[in-house]
Formats: C-alpha cells, structure tokens, sequence
C-alpha cells in the first residue's frame, strides 16, 4: 500500500489528504454545531466532554492544512466539511430532540376527550375557557419533552383536526410534572428519532 502511494504521488495529495481534511472538519463541526446547542439548552456538563474531542479533531484537520499550503482541494475539502458538519451537527441535535417545549392549543371543536386522553398520558395539563374572535374556546397548555412533540400533534390532530396550537421553547422548568425520561433516551433517539403515537 505505502509504494502504491509512494508511486502515484498525485493521488495522495489531491486525493487522500483532503479527504481526510474534509472527513475531520465534518466530524469536529457536527460535534461543534451539537456543542452550542447543548450549552443552548443548559447541559453544562456533557459539552466540556464533547469539546474535547472536537478541538482535537480540528488540530488534527488544521495541521494538515498547513503541511499542504501549496494545495487548493485541501482548502475546498476544509470549507465543504465545515459546511456539511454543521447540517450533521443540526440534523444530529433535531433526532436527539433535546430541551422543553410549551405547547399552547386552542382546539376548534369539543375538549374533552382530548383532555381525558393526554391526562390518562401521563401529560400534566392546565386549561381554561376564554373567548377568541368566533366565541367561546378553552385554551390548553402543556410542556412536555422536545422529543414528545411528534405524539402529542398526533394526539390533537386524531381527537380536534385543524386545532390551533403554538409550540415554544423553554429554557427551564421549575417543579411541575413532566412524563418520566430514559436516561439511555438520547442515544434510542439518535439512532431511531423520536417517537411517534400509539
């Protein structure tokens, strides 16, 4: 293999070396991108973890670069695999769906047996009548895990089609009731996505 490389020089410099460069920036900014938005999301302690593997990823990608100033594909292989590292990063982070989401309906139609099926869910609820443009409605609120989003639209949208609702994110939760989490959560996520509902 080394006199393969040692005789078709061409190969190993405008072809190996950034595809390796490119390989390390979509590695070292997908863990950089998922960094950010666990610092984001108030998980202190796993980001120091991860930005240690990725700082050194990057020296390892960056001294690459200066051993091959001369080599333009190696400057294009270090931008393409930033870019495509942050799409990885991003698409990584929306499969772990972590964080707290507000979810705020006000269904069209009759309450009640979506509220009966979300409390028998294990969904902790408040609601309340009030009055919008066409009447009466009653509003409902629940905060519920990011990776829940998926199972509770398709609870509202089974029980009150075309029901108005607003999803927010929340920084922090203090006290209330939230559905119990896995701690092997986020891995299932990352490899399956979240759920969907029964």
């Amino acid at each position: 293999m080394i006199e393969w490389f040692e005789t078709h020089p061409g190969f190993y410099t405008y072809g190996l070396i950034p595809l390796l460069i490119f390989i390390a920036r979509i590695c070292d900014q997908s863990i950089g991108t998922l960094r950010l938005i666990l610092i984001s999301k108030g998980y202190k302690t796993i980001a120091p973890f991860i930005g240690f593997f990725e700082v050194i990823i990057w020296v390892l990608a960056i001294s690459q670069i200066f051993k091959h100033l001369d080599n333009i594909v190696c400057y294009i292989a270090y931008g393409a695999g930033f870019a495509t590292g942050n799409y990885i990063g991003i698409i990584l982070e929306e499969r772990i769906s972590l964080g707290t989401v507000l979810i705020r309906i006000i269904p069209r139609y009759d309450t009640s047996d979506l509220i009966h099926y979300l409390k028998e869910n294990g969904y902790g609820l408040t609601f309340w009548d009030a009055e919008g443009r066409y009447g009466n409605v009653k509003i409902i609120l629940t905060i519920i895990k990011r990776k829940e989003i998926p199972q509770v639209v398709d609870i509202i949208n089974r029980f009150n089609p075309n029901a108005f609702y607003t999803i927010e994110e929340i920084k922090a939760v203090n006290k209330g009731y939230l559905k119990d989490e896995k701690a092997m959560e986020i891995f299932r996520n990352l490899i399956y996505g979240p759920r969907k509902a029964k």
